[in-house]
């Protein structure tokens, strides 16, 4: 290697990589060390100046000035030294030029300075990134693959969005600018950093929410919790200490105008913003908006808690495909069922009915649970719906809902003999 090539190769390294100096001093000290353990035996009698600056590295092999040599690497014999100023037991440095390690030891030291640079640049895009998890990041898709896509930084260093952490339904393309949250910084196999971005986490809206509304971002109000089933529905728990603002009129914002562009980021996903509160019950009543509550029965069997609805509240209750009260389940941090209640000026005699739990020995129960979720929990309020609905709505075979109709409308038949 000659000098010229060394020099290029400091500078590229020192200019490119954005390294400070004392550390790219210390890997190419390190470095030669190495190699001059390699080629003599042992580098602790070994002086190394390295100037990155002038792209210049000298080393100085130190040896004892000895009349009999015992050790070739640490001592000299006097008469092998064309200098006559040394005298026995003096130190006598010599010069190492970097041709005296050889061609293959010039190449060891070319790729191992080109390998601890390029493990110094994967700490530090790690140390980076690991210290922004759960900040928004902005970017630029490079390109995209169908169980991810490539985002690029302003220095060039790679970030996947993979394809499970997208908003259902959205696609990109190449040179599209996307905003996502960072959630994750692994090293796999010595690799480059692997950094993932989500677009789905409950923090990603949070996030948006502090970008867009001022007085979360300087602690006036403050996000207490948020869930969400991406691209469908979110639920944001706020609260404000100052009593003159009102949290959820400032995070909507006038005509919504605040609310509209976080909206639009997440492919239009509805957003139901209210006011937390410690209050079981009432946090329960807000979550559930509009549909009206009759009642309330916290604690039971497994903990999960009983919510009771006249027949026309519960859709409205329960939301599409279940997404509503699934939201206020996960908002409380528990299960909810809806249950239907008579209206006031239906006699029970007249309505006579049978709870579907009555039927647990001829209907599984968890096809009994999957029919409760979706707001049945009688067998009329079943067979009152359409065997369609009923099977969309809770997810189960054409063929099921039809034995399950059939077992509850031989009930009444029974009744009516």
């Amino acid at each position: 290697m000659e000098k010229i090539e060394l020099k290029d190769a400091f500078a590229e390294f020192k200019n490119q990589k954005n390294i400070d100096r004392a550390t790219m001093m210390g890997v190419l000290e390190d470095v030669f060390r190495t190699q001059i353990t390699k080629t003599y035996g042992s580098a602790d009698n070994f002086d190394i100046i390295v100037n990155v600056d002038k792209g210049d590295c000298e080393i100085y092999w130190n040896r004892e000035v000895v009349e009999e040599v015992e050790d070739p690497n640490t001592q000299i014999a006097l008469e092998d030294l064309e200098d006559d100023d040394y005298e026995i037991g003096e130190t006598f440095a010599q010069k190492i030029e970097l041709k005296d390690f050889g061609r293959r030891g010039i190449l060891n030291i070319r790729q191992n300075l080109q390998g601890r640079i390029m493990d110094i640049e994967k700490a530090n895009l790690y140390n980076k990134y690991v210290g922004k998890i759960g900040e928004i990041f902005t970017g630029e898709v490079y390109q995209t693959w169908s169980k991810e896509v490539l985002i690029l930084d302003e220095d060039g260093n790679e970030l996947r969005l993979p394809k499970h952490e997208q908003i259902p339904g959205e696609h990109f393309k190449k040179n599209d600018t996307v905003r996502a949250i960072i959630k994750s910084v692994e090293m796999k196999n010595n690799t480059t950093p692997y950094i993932v971005l989500s677009r789905t986490t409950p923090e990603f809206l949070e996030k948006l929410f502090e970008q867009e509304v001022p007085e979360i971002y300087d602690g006036l109000i403050t996000i207490k919790k948020v869930v969400r089933v991406p691209g469908e529905r979110a639920k944001v728990a706020v609260e404000s200490y100052d009593e003159r603002i009102d949290p959820i009129g400032a995070c909507i914002g006038v005509k919504g105008s605040r609310i509209i562009g976080i909206v639009r980021e997440l492919r239009n996903e509805n957003i139901d913003v209210l006011q937390w509160t410690s209050n079981t019950q009432l946090l329960i009543q807000r979550a559930l908006n509009p549909a009206k509550i009759s009642s309330i029965v916290l604690g039971g069997e497994e903990d999960k808690i009983k919510v009771y609805m006249l027949p026309d509240e519960v859709k409205k209750g329960i939301g599409k495909g279940g997404c509503n009260i699934r939201l206020a389940g996960m908002l409380v941090g528990k299960e909810i069922e809806v249950w239907r209640e008579l209206p006031d000026d239906v006699d029970a005699d007249e309505e006579e009915d049978v709870l579907l739990s009555e039927f647990d020995d001829v209907i599984e129960g968890w096809i009994i649970e999957k029919l409760q979720g979706i707001g049945c929990d009688t067998a009329k309020s079943v067979l009152a719906l359409s065997a369609e609905d009923i099977a969309k709505r809770a997810d189960l075979e054409d063929e099921t809902v039809e034995e399950i109709l059939d077992i509850l409308r031989a009930e009444f038949e029974d009744d009516e003999e």
